[in-house]
């Protein structure tokens, strides 16, 4: 299932080339409080949405390296716009398992832009060709760019089974909800659906999807990328952003880095100072396991036997990035702490990333500690007690 250099390296490329652009338009999308449609537009014209959709739709069905490689591209320019881009490219792999009736339509335009809601908030009910759906869902990322939303929905009828539908946005009302400190520009309002339709070509039960079945009738049905079970898809997927995050916070200091002083020291240019070279050596350090935990992450679903993932192996992948979030944050704190009191203005890009990690390793499917014990407690022989692996 490994990709091939050829199919990697161009979209990794055009990711790079956009960290300028996404540098300069950073503070412009906090203070939006979302991803503004130029740079949805760059990170669409870049291949990053569809990186890892269908080939058949135009996608390049990227491995999961690549995929980190990528989004930590983006964040190195704007952590906001990267998990953006993170949901989109998660949710443009996950349309990838729909029916091909609903793929089709998704996949139409060319220009996948799917944001996605996983908490059960919300009803469906069965009618005529699919469902009736209801409901209020929050933290809907990026949702002001997206065509589509996933909602994840709980049938009423039977024993409630939990169904994951894609309805066209302009259908759904969105709150004016979204005030963070952190991650700030990724737009997560709440989301409304009233009676909404939404056809049976665009649902598949949630059960399906999380053990890697995803619809039996579509082109792919056999192909092993598109059979991975879904909870570790998506927090591998995730792996990209807070290692981005930390690099960006590393670029931008090192750019502020010469001729400052330490003020009230003797120091006249901080770059000789030895409390300096302690933080930049440890913070360095810290960056290089944080990319070692997701590199062992991304392996797990990389490698041949991704389709039969032990529990132990789905949830050491989830380890491994709650992990390396969290030594992206401690990356960025030594870094933000090293900074001098100027940096907490709005104009110095590092306590944005600062916030934004703050705020990205906070997220429950992030968190290190929540991560780390659900990794021990089945290395001690108990069961998961969580349904996220």
């Amino acid at each position: 299932m490994t990709m091939s250099a050829t199919t990697a390296a161009p979209v990794l490329a055009r990711a790079t080339a956009l960290v300028p652009q996404l540098r300069d338009g950073a503070l412009a999308n906090e203070q939006a409080r979302r991803v503004l449609p130029e740079t949805f537009d760059a990170l669409s014209g870049a291949g990053i949405f569809r990186m890892t959709a269908p080939k058949k739709w135009g996608g390049d069905e990227v491995d999961f390296q690549t995929q980190c490689d990528v989004l930590a591209e983006v964040a190195r320019g704007c952590p906001s716009a990267s998990w953006v881009a993170t949901i989109f490219s998660a949710m443009s792999w996950l349309a990838g398992t729909y029916p091909e009736a609903g793929q089709e339509e998704i996949f139409a335009g060319g220009d996948p832009r799917i944001s996605g809601v996983f908490s059960p908030t919300g009803t469906a009910a069965r009618t005529d060709g699919g469902f009736v759906v209801n409901g209020k869902w929050g933290f809907n990322t990026g949702g002001q760019g997206s065509n589509w939303t996933l909602l994840n929905t709980i049938l009423q009828e039977g024993d409630g089974l939990p169904v994951c539908v894609i309805a066209n946005t302009r259908e759904l009302d969105r709150l004016d909800d979204w005030n963070a400190t952190g991650m700030a520009g990724t737009g997560s309002h709440t989301v409304v659906a009233k009676d909404v339709f939404v056809p049976a070509r665009r649902a598949v039960p949630l059960p399906d999807l999380v053990e890697g079945r995803g619809a039996a009738d579509r082109h792919n049905a056999t192909h092993p990328y598109f059979r991975l079970p879904l909870a570790p898809v998506l927090i591998v997927n995730g792996g990209g952003t807070p290692l981005g995050t930390a690099r960006g916070a590393y670029d931008t200091f090192m750019e502020r880095l010469p001729g400052r002083p330490i003020a009230y020291t003797n120091y006249t240019n901080r770059a000789e100072a030895a409390v300096t070279h302690l933080q930049v050596g440890e913070a360095s350090l810290i960056l290089d396991s944080c990319e070692s935990h997701v590199r062992r992450a991304c392996a797990l679903l990389d490698g041949p036997g991704a389709t039969s993932l032990s529990v132990l192996d789905r949830v050491r992948s989830r380890a491994h990035i709650t992990y390396a979030t969290g030594l992206a944050r401690q990356a960025v704190d030594i870094l933000f702490n090293a900074s001098g009191a100027s940096s907490i203005q709005l104009h110095i890009p590092i306590q944005r990333f600062q916030r934004d990690i703050q705020a990205l390793a906070n997220h429950a499917v992030m968190h290190t500690q929540t991560g780390t014990e659900l990794y021990g407690r089945l290395l001690c022989g108990l069961e998961p007690n969580t349904p996220l692996f």
